[in-house]
């Protein structure tokens, strides 16, 4: 994931291109070698953090006035990211002054160059607790909502199907509880469908990372991996589920993104934020299994994910809400 945020450490981290020392340095070096235009100019590079499935760096080529931006996907990636949508969204949202704009996008690899936002920092869960920070957040996720039919369509509904697949396919056991989870699953997807779903491009990835900062400068969006046509109520409903809203501030986001806080409104939020929970939740289990060498459990994230679904479910206005859509 993209990432604008100024590296303190970067003056001794910094690489000149023919200098690599391992295997990841070598990588970001065959991307850059890629670039014909960057041919037999001076080069430096250093690595930034914050991402999770992909590797981003921070590239200066002597004499140019811009500094680059540099993604390099994770091994693996491309069995669940579309790229040539991806780019497709991260180019629009460039074009509509929300984002960076690309540099370069090879479609072979994924690998993606955007300018650089000098200044720039990613924001972090203690910022979306401020409303000016959230109300940002959401007019960002609207002005990405006008940018047109994505090529790629996957709701809610498909998401977590297609998740479910993996699952199988992986015979990755999701927690005992997960069971009854997935038969009001189904009865969520009846309650959406009679009500027909508001399908917009949605961004889908609501991590605090996702969202840059400076000061008097307007908050950019980026990282556009998981971005689709999709019910427009789940944009949101991940969201507040990603920074763990209380009631009160998810009204407040609900009446913000709509104008109001109607039952129908509320009730097809709250449903899409169980479902937004079961999403994540499957993906981290199965995710488990995709990522072996990472010292993070994400099978412990998502069976996480999944309990709060769980909780959710069992609140007692979920019938009501199912009703209400």
């Amino acid at each position: 994931m993209a990432n604008g945020t100024s590296n303190p450490a970067h003056a001794q981290e910094t690489r000149w291109l023919g200098t690599a020392r391992n295997e990841s340095e070598a990588a970001v070096e065959e991307c850059i070698r890629a670039v014909t235009e960057w041919t037999g100019r001076e080069v430096r590079y250093s690595p930034l953090f914050g991402g999770l499935q992909n590797s981003n760096w921070r590239v200066e080529v002597v004499g140019d006035d811009v500094v680059y931006f540099l993604k390099v996907p994770g091994a693996g990636t491309e069995e669940y990211i579309d790229r040539a949508n991806s780019h497709e969204a991260a180019k629009r949202a460039g074009e509509l002054g929300i984002s960076p704009k690309i540099v370069r996008f090879d479609p072979a690899t994924g690998v993606e160059i955007v300018e650089f936002l000098e200044g720039y920092r990613a924001c972090t869960n203690a910022d979306m607790k401020r409303w000016d920070v959230a109300e940002s957040v959401l007019g960002l996720q609207t002005e990405f909502h006008r940018i047109g039919e994505l090529p790629l369509t996957k709701t809610i509904f498909d998401l977590i199907d297609e998740h479910l697949d993996q699952v199988a396919e992986l015979g990755v056991q999701l927690p005992p509880y997960s069971i009854q989870m997935l038969r009001e699953y189904e009865a969520a997807r009846a309650a959406f469908t009679a009500s027909g779903l508001d399908i917009v491009p949605c961004h889908n990835d609501p991590m605090p990372g996702n969202f840059l900062v400076a000061d008097g400068k307007p908050m950019k969006l980026v990282d556009f991996e998981f971005a689709s046509n999709n019910e427009r109520a789940y944009d949101l409903a991940v969201t507040f589920t990603e920074y763990f809203y209380d009631e009160d501030m998810i009204l407040r986001c609900v009446e913000a993104k709509y104008g109001h806080t109607s039952p129908e409104v509320v009730a097809r939020v709250q449903v899409a934020a169980a479902l937004a929970d079961l999403k994540w939740g499957i993906f981290g289990c199965f995710y488990q299994e995709v990522i072996r060498n990472w010292d993070y459990d994400f099978y412990k994230y998502g069976a996480w994910k999944l309990a709060r679904a769980r909780a959710k479910m069992a609140d007692p206005r979920w019938g009501r809400w199912l009703q209400t859509l």
